[in-house]
């Protein structure tokens, strides 16, 4: 079985309870809160940052020059999204991603992406960065056939559904296969954990947007 078989049976019920979660279905109904998607933009623009530091440490542990400039230009990448497709929602949506604080959801999974790239192996590291890659592509392209009523949603669905995100996914999914058929169980099962917890940070990404989450104390 390949290494990306292997780690999408270990998540598919985490995976559809995001495809039903009332952000996800809202999106594409129109009936999600502008509110609730404004939190979720200003969070997502503060992840990215985080998440390009952890693609950089991919990138400084990849084995071959190949993958180090690819995870290098999707470091460069996110950070660039974080500075060009959330300027413009924000535009839209109103105020400064820089005057909203780090929710909680968002400094846990932050958190826990640059520990595991820093402190454990390569295998690690890719296990922990590619639910984000994966998840989104995934849900892009379930969200692009049903579409959206509100045209900011749709500008977003269409960023994840489109050909040209499905062809870097599938780029570090190729590699995710490459490493994996040389790994030992014991740092498959390390792999799998990473991705399996990754992926249920992913699903309380999406439920504290939903909550417009913030700070209890």
């Amino acid at each position: 079985m390949i290494t990306r078989d292997v780690l999408w049976s270990d998540i598919t019920d985490i995976y559809g309870a995001i495809l039903a979660h009332p952000f996800v279905t809202g999106l594409t109904d129109g009936t999600l809160a502008r509110g609730a998607f404004r939190h979720y933009i200003v969070q997502d623009a503060h992840y990215l940052r985080g998440y390009a530091r952890a693609l950089a440490v991919c990138a400084a542990k990849a084995p071959h020059e190949d993958i180090t400039a690819m995870f290098a230009e999707h470091a460069a990448g996110a950070i660039a999204a974080e500075r060009e497709l959330h300027a413009a929602l924000m535009g839209e949506l109103g105020g400064s991603v820089d005057d909203e604080p780090v929710a909680p959801a968002t400094q846990a999974y932050v958190s826990y992406l640059l520990a595991t790239a820093h402190g454990g192996s390569y295998a690690e590291a890719v296990g922990a960065v590619l639910p984000c890659y994966w998840i989104y592509a995934r849900v892009g392209d379930a969200l692009l056939s049903a579409g959206s009523p509100d045209p900011v949603y749709a500008r977003w669905i269409a960023m994840y559904g489109g050909d040209a995100y499905r062809s870097v996914v599938d780029a570090v999914l190729a590699e995710t296969d490459r490493l994996g058929a040389g790994l030992s169980d014991a740092e498959l099962a390390r792999m799998r954990k990473h991705f399996t917890t990754a992926s249920r940070y992913e699903w309380m990404f999406w439920d504290a947007g939903y909550r417009q989450e913030s700070w209890p104390v």
